[in-house]
């Protein structure tokens, strides 16, 4: 008689600690009647997450997945601080303080006594308070001139990061997708001006694309924005996605003008919890000053016996990661974050010309913006394999690397991208790599010999 698959519904069986004990059987999906003991229950959450990938082999997430001993162990002394009270935490919200004037500062403010930010759980949150200061602004400006507020417009490109999309449908504006294509992978400014009008609030502009890590030229935007300027009068501004570029071109493409340095640029969002080297979730955003931010955005309350001023669509909210990021930047100084994103850049370089010379791929990215690239099979091979089976067999060695389709405009087209972040060793790429080149001869001749000597270990090399 064939055994039944259980549910996902059914009740979860737990082997008893006591090995003479019953087994525990458990409700799924409702409270059980009575408590567990604390190792039971921590060895049932802990059972089912093993389940789970290995984060370290997860070469498709941004999120950082090590940090060193010492704010691990800082991690676990502060994870009950509540970052909305600052009444209660003052050394928190201080350092807060002090890590969004450090990024302003790193990203060249023009007044380091004139600019505001605030910590966010994430670089999602970031960015929508960005993009609701641009908002904000566009609404006054009109009701000022008397003119209708009905249909704020963003322009940006159709491969920005999904938080893009929820921001114009959360908060009402109407996006306006600058789509991709063969000549245009990224928003480069060309034909901005069939897309902006008096009702765009702004344009996005992302360093690091999360479909292929390339960098939008900020400088470009900037430059076709004073073009329309001065053919129409508009004058619309630009907010930087730099939720991963925003913590490696600093350090690693210092000359690269992408920041407050671009007149037009009036907000910046990054992700601590990404190149900033944070375990999530903390992100940033900073307004080139404070005239950028409007005070309609900013609520007072009284809270837990203080006044208590919050800038963020969260109220509650961790301080310890704030308190990591704050740890990381002391830790590591310019120079350290230089060495670690500069050691991440040095391995995903090798790691694409060792794809990129492989026979059945082109790559699109190098991995020389920040440590990300991506590519896709050649053109003209009539092979009975694609990008998702390889993606298949690499996850049977437990490599996670995502094979997807590009943004709208290159919806046909299929990629596969790496992210190489903090931990992921020269010695761990070659493996990769190794992993990789077994996979494409098990595709290209099932019945044909596993790869030739000189493709193993030529990473290392």
């Amino acid at each position: 008689m064939e055994k039944a698959v259980p549910s996902p519904r059914d009740p979860i069986h737990v082997p008893a600690l006591d090995p003479l004990g019953e087994e525990l059987v458990l409700p799924r999906d409702r409270l059980g009647d009575g408590p567990l003991p604390a190792g039971t229950a921590y060895q049932v959450v802990h059972d089912e997450a093993m389940l789970d990938g290995n984060s370290r082999l997860n070469l498709a997430t941004f999120v950082t997945t090590y940090m060193e001993t010492e704010a691990r162990r800082l991690y676990s002394e502060t994870v009950d601080k509540n970052m909305i009270d600052k009444d209660e935490y003052p050394a928190t919200a201080a350092i807060e303080e002090r890590c969004w004037r450090m990024l302003g500062d790193l990203w060249h403010v023009p007044d380091p006594n004139d600019v505001i930010g605030t910590s966010t759980v994430g670089s999602s949150e970031a960015a929508m308070l960005g993009g609701l200061a641009l908002k904000r602004h566009w609404r006054e400006r009109r009701k000022a001139a008397g003119e209708s507020t009905a249909e704020p417009n963003l322009v940006l490109s159709t491969a920005v990061q999904v938080c893009w999309e929820k921001f114009c449908n959360y908060f009402e504006v109407e996006p306006r997708w600058v789509p991709v294509d063969e000549d245009h992978w990224w928003l480069d400014g060309h034909d901005l001006e069939k897309y902006v009008d008096e009702n765009t609030i702004g344009v996005v502009a992302i360093m690091g694309q999360t479909f292929t890590g390339a960098y939008e030229p900020v400088e470009a935007i900037a430059a076709k924005l004073d073009r329309i300027q001065a053919d129409t009068g508009l004058d619309v501004k630009i907010h930087v996605d730099g939720a991963s570029g925003g913590f490696v071109a600093p350090f690693c493409q210092p000359e690269l003008e992408w920041d407050f340095r671009v007149e037009r640029v009036v907000s910046i969002n990054a992700s601590g919890h990404k190149y900033g080297l944070v375990y999530p979730g903390v992100g940033w955003v900073v307004w080139r000053d404070t005239a950028r931010l409007p005070e309609s955005m900013v609520f007072h309350c009284s809270y837990l016996g203080g006044d208590m001023p919050t800038l963020a669509l969260n109220f509650s909210r961790p301080g310890a990661q704030v308190l990591l990021q704050y740890y990381q930047f002391l830790r590591l100084g310019r120079e350290g974050y230089r060495a670690v994103q500069q050691g991440c850049l040095d391995v995903a370089g090798r790691l694409a010309s060792a794809i990129g010379d492989m026979g059945p791929f082109e790559l699109v990215t190098r991995g020389d913006t920040i440590p990300v690239f991506a590519w896709r099979m050649k053109d003209g091979a009539d092979r009975n394999w694609t990008l998702y089976d390889l993606q298949d067999r690499l996850r049977m060695k437990g490599w996670q690397v995502p094979a997807y389709p590009m943004a709208d405009g290159l919806g046909d087209v299929v990629l596969q991208r790496i992210v190489v972040r903090h931990g992921l060793s020269r010695d761990l790429a070659g493996a990769l790599i190794d992993d990789i080149a077994a996979a494409v001869a098990f595709l290209e001749n099932l019945d044909g010999p596993m790869p030739h000597e000189e493709h193993r270990g030529s990473f290392h090399h």
